[in-house]
């Protein structure tokens, strides 16, 4: 079953429409709160540290706007997974973790 609202229509054809911009937005978007994150475990002084946290929340607001924009006009589908798809994960899960303590 998926989540999903009702798509909005756009241009069809080689120029760029709006939900080319906002796909390309959100990658960019997430790749840059991924390096945010690098850089908060590898700031040298609390200055820094403090510096790169404010940029970080307002990337990882601004990426859930532009999520939610999507999500909202139909470009950002969601999956729910059954019961059994969740314990089958959750086992694979928890046997790499008991092999990583050994």
């Amino acid at each position: 079953m998926k989540i999903e609202n009702p798509e909005t229509k756009v241009p069809k054809g080689m120029e760029l429409n709006e939900r080319d911009y906002l796909t390309s937005l959100l990658t960019c978007l997430k790749d840059i709160e991924k390096n945010y994150t690098i850089a908060l475990t590898e700031a040298s002084c609390e200055n820094l540290y403090s510096k790169h946290l404010d940029a970080f929340l307002n990337i990882a607001s601004l990426q859930r706007e532009v999520y939610e924009l999507m999500f909202r006009n139909g470009w950002y589908k969601l999956e729910t997974a059954d019961e059994t798809k969740i314990k089958k994960k959750h086992q694979t899960l928890s046997q790499e973790l008991t092999s990583l303590k050994k």
